[in-house]
């Protein structure tokens, strides 16, 4: 019978926002080209790298030109870092770490970010600690949605995908979790919150929201009844 084992979190948008600040920083550059992009076009794609390649391809296909990629990332990186000061761990992340580590279940990070970004930030935010193991976008061939990331974690952490509860902001998270075989909980959060989660197991508001004893139950019921399900 298979019972919950481990917590797996994506990092951007889920632990500290990182999301608005991106956001922020691509609205900048769009405006000075001359337009604007939507707040629900921008979530839609969100989930597969901290830097995702269609802010270019945005800015590209408006210019009608091919830019200097470097200098444009650049720029906007040192004032997404700027917006980024004035962000800390976001509520009920640390109370659930504690959680999950009093009831001796293993944690890990499953992000479609490069390993300096997180593992920079996790260090500044105090929290690295709590974690088993960080996968990233430098251990695996595909990122989020493939359920790669979160395939590798559970085989890190020893665990079945059965055995584990993943937390997701991004729909792209979600599907990935998902496919992977996880319990998943999307949270959405101000940059995604319009975004559809209908694949999740389970949506809340915040990770404050979290009761673990019955996430741990919900997770515990659909493995066994998939259990059950299968011949």
């Amino acid at each position: 019978m298979s019972y919950c084992r481990a917590l797996i979190f994506d990092f951007d948008g889920l632990i500290l926002d990182t999301e608005t600040p991106l956001f922020e920083s691509w609205k900048a550059v769009y405006r000075e080209a001359g337009f604007e992009i939507s707040l629900d076009y921008w979530a839609s794609i969100l989930g597969t790298s901290a830097d995702p390649q269609e802010g270019y391809e945005i800015l590209e296909q408006h210019l009608g030109h091919p830019i200097d990629r470097n200098a444009v990332h650049e720029r906007r990186m040192k004032h997404e870092m700027e917006l980024l000061r004035g962000e800390t761990v976001l509520p009920g992340v640390t109370n659930l770490l504690r959680d999950g580590r009093q009831a001796g279940l293993s944690m890990a990070i499953a992000s479609s970010s490069d390993r300096k970004w997180v593992t920079g930030h996790i260090d500044a935010l105090g929290l690295r600690s709590y974690f088993e193991t960080i996968v990233c976008a430098d251990d695996v061939a595909r990122t989020k949605p493939a359920p790669d990331l979160y395939r590798l974690a559970v085989e890190r952490l020893g665990v079945s995908p059965g055995q584990a509860i993943a937390f997701e902001d991004s729909a792209h998270g979600v599907r990935a979790a998902v496919c992977a075989g996880l319990y998943c909980v999307a949270v959405p959060n101000r940059i995604t919150r319009e975004l559809d989660f209908r694949e999740a197991d389970r949506t809340v508001d915040s990770l404050e929201a979290c009761d673990l004893e019955d996430l741990l139950c919900a997770a515990a019921d659909k493995a066994q009844d998939a259990h059950r399900r299968t011949p």
